[in-house]
């Protein structure tokens, strides 16, 4: 198969962010396909219901140790800013300076 991006979302901010990642994945992972999906009800993207029978029916192209070596390489990655998981806090409480000592 390759390398599988999937992305969600809509199409006109998708497309930049998928290129975007596929020029970066693309460095670790020269001579393998990149496949791009984007998932959505929209006109040329792919239901979310029949994105595992798409994936299934593409070709096999790597042997299993070309399988192991392009993962290997791709957690080599560094990897780029993600948000933090959860809610975002909106009230934050800044850090007390430490006061200094006074004789």
């Amino acid at each position: 198969m390759g390398v599988i991006l999937v992305g969600e979302g809509s199409p006109n901010r998708l497309a930049s962010l998928l290129a975007a990642e596929k020029k970066r994945v693309a460095r670790v992972a020269y001579e393998v396909p990149i496949i791009e999906f984007q998932v959505g009800n929209g006109e040329g993207q792919i239901p979310i219901s029949k994105l595992q029978r798409k994936i299934m029916r593409l070709p096999r192209q790597l042997k299993p140790d070309a399988v192991s070596d392009i993962n290997h390489r791709l957690k080599a990655l560094q990897p780029s800013l993600q948000a933090p998981k959860g809610p975002i806090p909106r009230n934050i409480r800044q850090p007390k300076m430490p006061r200094p000592k006074t004789r």
